[in-house]
């Protein structure tokens, strides 16, 4: 049996990740468009020809649906026949989705069933996010048409930035109209420019002294006494010339340097961020065993990390990687999602234990 899967974990409740996986309006914003297929009631036909993986569009039907938590498929495509299933199990955050394919009959081509498993999980780690986070603030009700407009956001999407003496007793927060619109408009999805720290160039060094007037009264001095120099200075020009060869030969610094890093948020969304550590080797000699710790606020997940090998412990994201060469960088990049729709960065950034740039 050939079968390929993933799962991530979504600040989500599991009803609105439902809604986004079984509405065909929804699943087309961030997986593949799909429409019933004429003449055979409860068959539908999903556009992911062209998609990472797959030889062509996919016919579906449902062998299982229990709302909100697992939907079963069987999927044709071509000769080959597969069962799909998605579960979406309620976690302490949001939820946590988890996607299985198992082939019945026939086979994928080499490579293809990794590229149809790469596919799934960019979709739920990438698209499908984005797609909850615009789905949460359309569930803002704005009560335009009352006589005090008000937002009710409920605080499972506020918590982390609602003060306590704002939280009503129903377990809702209240804001004002002006706070709401603000609100849907960072719901366009438009990115803020990256927050780069611009490079800062050395402070100038100050021009030296022109030999013109101090070699005069060198020579002059040496002329006036001529008894106690001979002694004293025919001694540097005998060691000059044996420590000048000495250094030329050794242009590459014998220890490594300390590497260099600096953080800064490439791109922002409603419920999340890109963030980049580049790692700066100014050294001679390639940099190995170095460790970036990124720490997330409090319910943050990072994912889609480029650059680096990582593992997350609670807040704490640590990245490690391959040697940085000599005068050479190295960009991590990666995504955090959170349910605080204000917080744009992480609370801290380490490169070996010493504080990153740009934080």
């Amino acid at each position: 049996m050939i079968e390929i899967g993933t799962q991530v974990d979504l600040l989500h409740p599991a009803d609105r990740v439902w809604r986004a996986v079984t509405d065909p309006a929804l699943l087309v914003r961030w997986f593949a468009g799909a429409e019933a297929v004429p003449g055979r009631p409860g068959r539908w036909r999903v556009g992911t020809a062209g998609l990472p993986g797959f030889d062509g569009d996919v016919e579906i039907g449902v062998v299982r649906r229990q709302a909100p938590e697992l939907l079963v498929v069987r999927c044709v495509e071509g000769a080959r026949h597969t069962e799909v299933t998605c579960a979406v199990t309620a976690t302490g955050e949001g939820c946590r989705v988890s996607v299985r394919e198992t082939v019945e009959h026939g086979d994928w081509s080499a490579g293809q069933g990794a590229r149809r498993e790469e596919c799934y999980r960019q979709s739920l780690a990438g698209r499908l996010p984005a797609l909850l986070d615009w789905l949460a603030f359309r569930e803002v009700d704005l009560r335009r048409d009352s006589a005090a407009p008000t937002a009710v956001l409920p605080v499972a999407l506020m918590a982390d930035v609602a003060r306590p003496s704002a939280r009503g007793r129903t377990g809702w927060m209240v804001v004002g109209a002006g706070t709401a619109a603000l609100a849907l408009g960072l719901a366009g999805w438009a990115l803020l420019p990256p927050e780069r720290e611009e490079p800062t160039g050395a402070a100038p060094v100050a021009p030296p002294v022109r030999p013109t007037a101090t070699p005069s009264p060198s020579r002059s001095a040496a002329s006036a006494r001529p008894t106690s120099a001979p002694p004293s200075r025919s001694a540097p020009p005998s060691r000059s010339p044996s420590a000048t060869p000495s250094r030329t030969p050794t242009p590459t610094p014998a220890v490594a340097g300390p590497l260099d890093a600096r953080y800064a948020t490439v791109s922002t969304r409603v419920f999340g961020y890109t963030g980049e550590v580049v790692v700066d080797n100014p050294g001679g000699t390639p940099a190995t065993g170095w460790t970036v710790v990124v720490t997330l606020p409090r319910g943050s997940s990072a994912a889609e990390v480029t650059g680096a090998d990582w593992r997350q412990d609670g807040q704490s994201v640590t990245f490690t990687g391959p040697a940085v060469a000599a005068g050479g960088t190295r960009a991590i990049r990666f995504d955090v999602r959170t349910a605080d729709p204000v917080t744009k960065a992480p609370q801290g950034c380490t490169l070996d234990e010493r504080p990153c740039a740009g934080l």
